[in-house]
């Protein structure tokens, strides 16, 4: 099969898996870095603490700025729920994007159930939210702006800079989660104001099942932990820290940020290629600003296709029809519904990804392969009339 769903996730890059494999074993760095008694957790500690300072770089941040959990979703958990109930008493208005990521949603969503308000804004057609619209939502009891840097469905970005500079007018804090977006785009925070920024190692080619939480220090941004048991991570996040996996997460971020820029220029190459592949295809476009997004991620909508049809079509390439974590429901994509599609423009749309592994060769086999299917079921189709 040719993996086209980088967006979902990343096989773990060799080198990555090589630095975990030397924290598994008797004979490596397996010990627990809470066990502070003898020299097995000592080098434990000390490989951990490495990461940190390692995956601290990569922000331009400070390594007691960042808090280990086990992915983007507990980041965003703890980064949304974590502040809101610290500030309860002082402010309980939360703004966030329409197509955020489900793990803002469903934090944001519980939220409104324990007596906060939330608005959930829709972007502009193009899937960028329009700064005004921003603006407007903003209220004296407005506590934080979360905000989705890249999304993971149409690989649109949104202008982090300017949403920040308009949050910190009014006292708010700011939560970006960029799961999507790290090691792909420049994440400075010395340059960009935000106080909280949700990472993941598995869409890095690093391992799952670990993540990281920024927190800023100065000034202070203080947080309710969510997970009890020990207070691990200066209080905010219990639970044993995984070396192996942390070790994992540290030697994904340094790739990326020894390699990212010039990995992105060929992967926009790739994506130009399989684009122009499919201008003798009719009927077809790009969901989401074409422009102002990452080239890794295309969403593309055919006219009279049934996207889970085309899937089933062509068992020899891997994509979705959006994001992995809500392929369980029927429902059309959110991301799209909030753009202002219809269910059926929704349901005839399809996520295309590609990232380290993918070559060339890749592209011709699966443009090939999309329009003779797409071809095939349209010919199949009562409704299509070609042009």
């Amino acid at each position: 099969m040719i993996y086209l769903d980088y967006a979902a996730t990343t096989p773990v890059d060799p080198r990555v898996a090589a630095s975990m494999q030397q924290c598994l074993t008797l004979d490596g760095c397996f010990g627990n870095p809470a066990s502070n008694t003898h020299e097995f957790g000592f080098a434990a500690t000390a490989m951990v603490e490495s990461a940190r300072e390692q995956i601290a770089q990569t922000l331009n941040a400070q390594p007691r700025e960042i808090i280990f959990t086990s992915g983007a979703t507990e980041a965003d958990n703890l980064a949304i729920k974590g502040l809101a109930q610290f500030h309860r008493q002082r402010r309980q208005h939360i703004i966030t994007v329409a197509t955020s990521h489900k793990a803002v949603l469903d934090s944001c969503a519980a939220l409104e159930k324990d007596g906060f308000s939330v608005s959930y804004l829709k972007p502009q057609a193009n899937g960028v939210l329009a700064l005004d619209d921003l603006h407007a939502a903003i209220t004296p009891n407005t506590l934080l702006i979360s905000i989705m840097h890249v999304n993971n469905e149409t690989g649109v970005i949104h202008d982090i800079a300017a949403i920040t500079d308009m949050a910190k007018q009014h006292g708010i804090y700011v939560h970006v989660d960029a799961a999507q977006s790290f090691g792909k785009l420049v994440l400075d925070v010395t340059q960009l104001p935000a106080d909280l920024i949700s990472l993941s190692a598995h869409k890095i080619y690093g391992p799952k099942g670990i993540g990281a939480l920024y927190v800023r220090q100065t000034p202070r941004v203080r947080l309710q932990e969510q997970i009890s048991g020990g207070k691990h991570e200066r209080g905010l996040r219990s639970g044993t820290l995984p070396t192996h996996q942390i070790t994992g997460l540290s030697a994904a971020a340094v790739l990326m940020q020894e390699n990212g820029a010039a990995e992105q220029t060929r992967i926009e190459g790739l994506q130009q290629q399989f684009l122009s592949a499919l201008k003798d295809l009719p009927a077809w476009q790009i969901n989401g600003d074409p422009q102002q997004k990452l080239p890794n991620i295309v969403n593309l909508q055919f006219d009279h296709i049934d996207s889970e049809a085309l899937m089933a079509s062509c068992p020899e390439l891997a994509f979705s029809a959006g994001s992995a974590c809500t392929s369980a429901t029927m429902a059309p994509s959110h991301v799209l519904s909030a753009m202002g599609l219809t269910n059926q423009q929704a349901n005839s749309s399809v996520r295309i990804s590609f990232g380290r592994f993918t070559t060339e060769a890749d592209i011709v086999i699966a443009t090939d392969t999309l329009k003779q299917q797409v071809t095939r079921l349209r010919d199949l189709s009562p409704l299509w009339s070609a042009p």
